[in-house]
């Protein structure tokens, strides 16, 4: 890699931490394109080169959070979900859990965004349909419940764990972590192994 695109690259890279820095400190819709320039150290033509958009600089920290979110996956979600094995739900579940410290920031902005840009709800869309296609892909392997229901079953469960990160991302731990564990266990044995 030449000098010129490791600068480029390194330019991109902190566009981009500045940018979330930002977008958890003023929030989206406050945070503009000079800001995130100018937090950079560079200007707004520089912003352009790198990202045509305010939308598209969160469309890839979407991407990123996606990326930490996959890279502890260890078994995939669909292996976890075809194998019904409650200690390896337990352990999913608690790994999913125990990242959202460090992908609250991403979240919280891209909720944020969502509100305001169809574009940002769409990349959202596409990045929870991915874990529901995954539930899915792991029931249609062990070939439990009807196939008409798997979709539903994937949708119900990846939408209380969304719930419960986001509300604990609002409020905290409102309920105790542990209990919340377990029964979001529970509530994934009842609705994906039956």
């Amino acid at each position: 890699m030449s000098l010129r695109q490791a600068q480029k690259r390194l330019t991109r890279e902190l566009l981009l931490k500045e940018g979330l820095g930002l977008f958890e400190g003023k929030g989206y819709v406050a945070t503009t394109v000079d800001d995130i320039a100018a937090a950079a150290g560079t200007t707004r033509q520089t912003f352009y080169q790198h990202f045509p958009s305010k939308a598209a600089l969160m469309k890839e920290l979407i991407t990123a959070v996606d990326g930490l979110l996959i890279a502890v996956d260890d078994p995939r979600l669909s292996a976890v979900v075809e194998s019904g094995d409650r200690e390896k739900i337990h352990a999913w579940l608690g790994k999913k859990i125990d990242q959202w410290p460090a992908i609250k920031p991403y979240v919280t902005a891209a909720h944020e965004a969502a509100a305001h840009d169809a574009e940002i709800q769409e990349a959202i869309d596409v990045w929870f349909e991915s874990a529901i296609s995954d539930i899915h892909q792991g029931l249609e392997k062990a070939e439990r419940f009807t196939p008409s229901s798997r979709r539903v079953r994937g949708t119900l469960a990846f939408g209380q764990l969304e719930f419960a990160s986001v509300r604990w991302m609002r409020h905290g731990w409102d309920v105790d972590r542990d209990e919340t564990h377990a029964v979001l266990t529970e509530s994934w044995m009842n609705l994906l192994v039956g």
